[in-house]
């Protein structure tokens, strides 16, 4: 009785170390496979860095306007101040404040780009009011680089109007200004501070380093299953044996 019992504990510690030993293996393998694939990405986004900035009219032209992400632009165009917004409790070094979204009008083409400017403090005394940022009249030209819509944080209020709001739908936005504007992308303009505004925009992080280190704890619990397994199944048993057969 009592070696019909140990064999059925045998066989069900058994199974138990197989499942969690080939499931926190194929956790691991994932992991990898993760990691290898934003590492294309990001092979990616530094072969865009190494393209010419795109213009507007070429940007106009794409056909598949989401592949150019990252890719760097220098933009052409006139200001839609009027329609200028900002995105409430948007972090930037730090501190919380604004970030300043106005759209330009492409020159030659018509067609309209939202511009992710920058960053500026808001009045905590005064919510309502509304930092002071220089806006130029006329043609000016705009540096970036081709980002996704602006990041959505969680609305408490449903859908805002007005100036300031919590997040941009580009594609109401769109509806809401009548301008023939680009839905899948913006422009985040870099460089130094200017017009009122900060620009120090977090570098693309893919989060790389992150699924490796998943991955070598996942192989860590995998091999520390096998080993204890392995000491308290089988070399434990097997010494009791040899103690056994010895007369120990």
């Amino acid at each position: 009785m009592t070696s019909a019992v140990h064999s059925r504990n045998f066989w069900i510690l058994t199974l138990a170390a197989l499942l969690v030993a080939g499931g926190t293996f194929s956790l691991g393998q994932w992991q990898l496979r993760r990691a290898a694939q934003k590492e294309a990405v990001q092979a990616a986004i530094n072969s865009k860095n190494s393209l010419y900035p795109l213009d507007g009219r070429s940007l106009s032209a794409t056909e598949k306007i989401a592949d150019e992400i990252y890719r760097q632009a220098l933009l052409q165009g006139v200001w839609q101040a009027e329609h200028t917004v900002y995105l409430d409790n948007r972090p930037m070094s730090g501190r919380s404040g604004f970030w300043v979204l106005t759209p330009l009008k492409l020159q030659g083409t018509g067609q309209v780009i939202v511009v992710q400017r920058g960053w500026a403090p808001r009045d905590f005394a005064d919510r309502s009011r509304l930092p002071p940022v220089l806006t130029p009249a006329g043609v000016v030209t705009v540096q970036g680089r081709i980002a996704p819509p602006p990041s959505k944080l969680y609305e408490f209020k449903g859908v805002d109007t007005g100036p300031i709001r919590q997040n941009l739908d580009l594609a109401a936005f769109r509806k809401e200004t009548g301008f023939p504007l680009f839905e899948q992308v913006s422009l985040l303009q870099t460089g130094p501070p200017s017009e009122g505004l900060l620009r120090e925009w977090a570098a693309p992080n893919l989060g790389v380093d992150k699924h490796y280190g998943y991955a070598f704890q996942w192989f860590g619990l995998c091999l520390l299953v096998v080993v204890l397994y392995v000491w308290y199944q089988i070399i434990l048993p097997f010494r009791a044996s040899l103690r056994a057969r010895r007369g120990d």
